[in-house]
C-alpha cells in the first residue's frame, strides 16, 4: 500500500527533497525520476493589455530614469526537460503585482481605486539559451487582498503553444498555508518545487535579492490536463 506524501515520516520527506534537488542540479542523473514543476492556476490578472516594453527588466520601463519601487531580486533558472537536458528557444513570461499589490491589468489598476506603481513594468519575457537559462529583474513579492502568499506567476511557451502555466512562492513565507491556492496543493514535494529562497546578495550595495527557480517541463499541451482555477478577484 502506497503511503501518500502528506504521512510520510520527516525524515523520508526530506531524503525526497535532497534527492530531488540533486536531480535538479545535475542533469542526466537518473533522469527519468526528475521531479516536474506542478502546474497551477493562471489566475484573473494575466494582462489584458501588454506592455510596449516586456523585457526582462521590470524594473525600468523603456528609458525611464525611475525604477519601480520595491526590493529588488533577480529571479534566474533553467528551464529543463524531464531528462534533464536544457531546453533552447522557449519563451517564459513573467507577471505579478507592484509593490503597492496592483496588477497590470485593467480590472485591477483603476487609478480612481488604487495606487499602482506606473514605473513597475508588471510582465516581462525571456527566451532560453543553448543552456536553458532564463533571468528576470523585479521586485521581490508581496501579498495581496485574498492572496496572503507572495507570489509571482510564471509562464512557459513554445511558439504560441504553452506548456506550463505555474506560480512561484517566497519559500518558508508566514503567508503560505493561509492561502488557498498554495494550499490547493497537497503533495509536500510538489510544495517544495513550487518555493524557491530568496536571498540577500551578499555586498549588494541597494539590498539586492536572488531567487533560483529550476522548471521541468513534463508534459506537452495535448497531453497536460491541467484545467487553471481561479484565483479569488479583489
Amino acid at each position: 500500500m502506497k503511503v501518500p506524501s502528506s504521512e510520510l515520516p520527516r525524515r523520508q520527506f526530506l531524503q525526497q527533497i535532497a534527492f530531488g534537488s540533486a536531480l535538479l542540479t545535475t542533469p542526466g542523473l537518473f533522469a527519468e525520476q526528475l521531479f516536474k514543476t506542478p502546474a497551477m492556476t493562471e489566475g484573473p490578472f494575466y494582462p489584458d493589455k501588454l506592455p510596449l516594453d516586456i523585457d526582462n527588466d521590470l524594473l525600468i520601463i523603456n528609458d525611464s530614469i525611475t525604477p519601480a519601487v520595491g526590493e529588488v531580486t533577480n529571479v534566474i533558472g533553467r528551464i529543463l526537460a524531464a531528462d534533464g537536458s536544457p531546453l533552447q528557444d522557449l519563451t517564459i513570461e513573467i507577471w505579478q503585482c507592484d509593490a503597492n499589490a496592483v496588477y497590470l491589468h485593467s480590472a485591477d489598476s483603476n487609478p480612481k481605486k488604487k495606487r499602482q506603481d506606473t514605473n513597475f513594468q508588471g510582465f516581462g519575457r525571456f527566451t532560453t539559451g543553448s543552456t536553458g537559462e532564463y533571468r528576470f529583474r523585479t521586485i521581490k513579492p508581496v501579498p495581496y487582498p485574498g492572496r496572503p502568499a507572495p507570489h509571482i506567476h510564471v509562464k512557459v511557451k513554445q511558439g504560441d503553444r504553452e506548456l506550463l502555466t505555474t506560480q512561484l512562492f517566497v519559500r518558508g513565507h508566514e503567508g503560505n498555508l493561509r492561502d488557498g491556492i498554495f494550499n490547493s496543493t497537497r503533495d509536500l514535494i510538489d510544495r517544495e518545487l513550487l518555493q524557491a529562497d530568496f536571498n540577500p546578495i551578499k555586498d549588494s550595495k541597494i539590498g539586492e535579492f536572488a531567487a533560483n527557480f529550476d522548471i521541468v517541463i513534463g508534459r506537452t499541451p495535448d497531453e497536460n490536463s491541467f484545467r487553471p482555477g481561479r484565483e479569488p478577484r479583489r
